[in-house]
């Protein structure tokens, strides 16, 4: 593979604590390298801001969006952003893209890349649905991908937790990542998933799920340590109870203070919470909701066993769809809106349903500032992640926008001046000054994505490092992010350079190759005793031939469902 040698940018690097230096990024096979020869490839990046590749540690691409594409035909035709939504022809190079909260498979690959994003994180797999979210992986270019696997409402990892088998279950988690080709472990609305076999929900972490008599403390707690046990390179991923609810902020507190006595088995958090701005409302109804950002980020900048994603709202039309089938079947009646639900077997739940947000109700209005306020009035950057949950709070293609409102005071109070009067004592970002750098973008978008997920290989410029690299066509220098954020936001949204592995995938904002993606998966199972793997493995046939639909034949990813695999194994158990 050529050698490359990015000169003259100015690079944010925080993960190796470069910060707006004039730094030459050297790449040779696909890894940055301290030093290559003189007949390297030159980019010149002079008056650009130059940063690693973009990391979307929490988003949704495969699996439940298909349903979404059904469900919103209008979708494949909407085009707020050209050239980032909407249709476009196909090309001699590109495949033909089309939508916008649900764009197809080519489009997700093309439109990251397009912003400088080089990674991205399927937050959600239903384990008996993965062979199609991988077969979706293969078919997105460009993006290296991995998968979170839904557990928090499993039948089998309730009954050990139930049992008090804290080795079967450690076990059983092993085995589902391997199963499903799966990175990491994804609790959502832990247990809620199972009581809504029954047309219920739990309300809080002490309620008991129908029929195991545990409750989402439990679980909660059971994965924890399990996944710590595993020494897995994330933690647990976790989707609060009563996500989007007035009143869930007590019951978000509790989510994190419960974690407060587990112990991360490496340098990182023993939990990520995500979307955070959905479980951070105080009230009793949406009548007397407020914000609860200060409560949350009072927490956050307290204590270290914690990182977050924003779930920033952003104005205009979404696509909500997740594994929290309550959540969904009350938006649904809420709006009026159409509905999709279905409830995996054995596994979990899940709801999709389109709605849209606008700055003429109070409620989304206040809903936009807590994403906001949460990444602003929590001090350390290494806790906090920039996404809108895509398409929940809004459209990947939206984060350029979403991140010149962070660097931005003004453009912040111009967007405030059109809110409601109601909406102003419901939230305090008008009386937030604090304005972030490049540096701390970096960091949300970058450093602090890759290592929460720990990926070791991502998220930073260091030798050794990936050679994933965006450059943006806009001096740090001689532009105020605070008085100029539109062009911030033009140069965020279309990158003059993305570089994946070494090569030139986007120029001028425009795609120039389409090169497969890596897949990353975890294989922990190798360390499990022999005789816990003979235990697990005469239940989990037991369950097949009694519940599940389909054999344990055609449950597991096989490898040919992988054509770029990056196994990796945990410290042995």
């Amino acid at each position: 593979m050529a050698e490359m040698i990015i000169k003259n940018g100015v690079v944010y690097d925080p993960a190796n604590g470069v910060n707006g230096e004039k730094n030459e990024i050297c790449i040779k096979d696909g890894k940055i390298v301290e030093s290559v020869g003189a007949g390297a490839r030159i980019i010149d990046a002079e008056g650009c801001v130059v940063m690693p590749g973009g990391v979307d540690g929490h988003t949704h691409c495969a699996g439940k969006i298909n349903v979404g594409r059904v469900m919103s035909p209008h979708d494949m035709r909407y085009r707020p952003i050209p050239g980032l939504s909407g249709q476009e022809a196909r090309t001699k190079l590109l495949r033909p893209q089309v939508g916008y909260n649900t764009p197809n498979t080519h489009a997700i690959g093309y439109r990251y890349s397009k912003l400088g994003y080089t990674t991205i994180a399927e937050a959600a797999i239903v384990p008996m649905m993965a062979r199609h979210m991988h077969e979706e992986f293969e078919a997105i270019p460009i993006l290296d991908k991995l998968g979170l696997v839904l557990m928090g409402s499993n039948w089998q990892v309730m009954q050990y937790i139930a049992d008090g088998d804290s080795e079967k279950l450690k076990a059983y988690v092993a085995w589902l990542l391997l199963a499903a080709r799966g990175y990491g472990v994804k609790v959502v609305n832990p247990g809620g998933g199972s009581n809504w076999t029954w047309g219920k929900n739990v309300t809080s972490i002490d309620d008991k799920v129908i029929d195991f008599d545990v409750t989402p403390a439990q679980i909660l707690l059971g994965l924890a340590e399990a996944n710590e046990s595993l020494k897995l390179p994330h933690s647990i991923h976790v989707h609060c109870n009563n996500l989007g609810v007035p009143g869930n902020l007590p019951t978000t507190l509790a989510t994190m203070k419960l974690l407060e006595k587990v112990k991360a088995s490496r340098d990182r958090q023993v939990m990520h919470l995500t979307h955070l701005q959905f479980h951070s409302y105080t009230g009793t109804s949406w009548m007397d909701f407020t914000s609860g950002a200060a409560d949350i980020a009072d927490y956050m900048n307290k204590h270290d066993h914690l990182t977050f994603d924003m779930g920033q709202v952003i104005f205009g039309p979404a696509m909500t769809m997740t594994a929290d089938g309550p959540t969904e079947y009350r938006n649904a009646r809420m709006f009026d809106a159409k509905w999709s639900n279905y409830d995996e077997e054995l596994e979990d739940a899940s709801g999709v349903v389109p709605l849209s947000y606008t700055p003429y109700s109070f409620a989304h209005a206040v809903m936009w500032a807590i994403g906001l306020e949460l990444a602003l009035l929590v001090k350390d950057p290494w806790k906090v992640m920039f996404t809108t949950d895509n398409p929940n709070g809004g459209s990947f293609v939206n984060y350029p926008e979403g991140q010149a409102l962070l660097m931005s005071d003004k453009k912040r109070q111009e967007v405030i001046k059109g809110f409601p009067d109601m909406a102003m004592d419901r939230m305090s970002l008008q009386n937030i000054d604090r304005e972030l750098d490049w540096n701390e973008i970096a960091t949300m978008t970058r450093a602090m994505p890759a290592k929460m997920l720990g990926l070791t290989e991502k998220g930073h410029l260091g030798a050794g490092a990936d050679g994933d690299v965006a450059i943006y066509d806009i001096a740090p220098e001689k532009v105020d992010p605070s008085v100029e954020h539109e062009a911030v936001k033009k140069a965020l949204s279309f990158a003059k350079y993305t570089i994946k592995g070494g090569e030139v995938v986007v120029a001028d904002g425009e795609v120039t190759a389409t090169p497969k993606g890596k897949v990353y998966w975890v294989n922990a199972y190798e360390g499990v005793l022999q005789a816990e793997k003979d235990r697990l493995m005469a239940d989990i046939k037991e369950r097949f031939a009694k519940y599940y639909s389909i054999q344990l034949a055609n449950y597991m990813v096989e490898d040919a469902y992988l054509p770029r695999p990056v196994e990796i194994r945990p410290e042995a158990i």
